[in-house]
């Protein structure tokens, strides 16, 4: 996630699936806590891929 800058937007959005890593040395990141979250999860991920203000997050669906 080279392109974030840890707004922390998408944690906001879906806390279980993002939180933020305050201990990166040049600002905070936002860590992926669920790769491949239940299908249940997923209005809440795309509310957080659509809440990115640097538009870092997408969602790929693998077969």
């Amino acid at each position: 996630m080279q392109l974030c800058q840890g707004h922390g937007e998408c944690m906001e959005e879906a806390p279980e699936l993002f939180e933020v890593d305050y201990d990166t040395q040049v600002y905070p990141r936002v860590r992926i806590l669920q790769p491949r979250p239940d299908p249940a999860l997923r209005v809440r991920a795309e509310a957080a891929v659509a809440q990115c203000p640097n538009r870092v997050l997408s969602i790929v669906d693998i077969d």
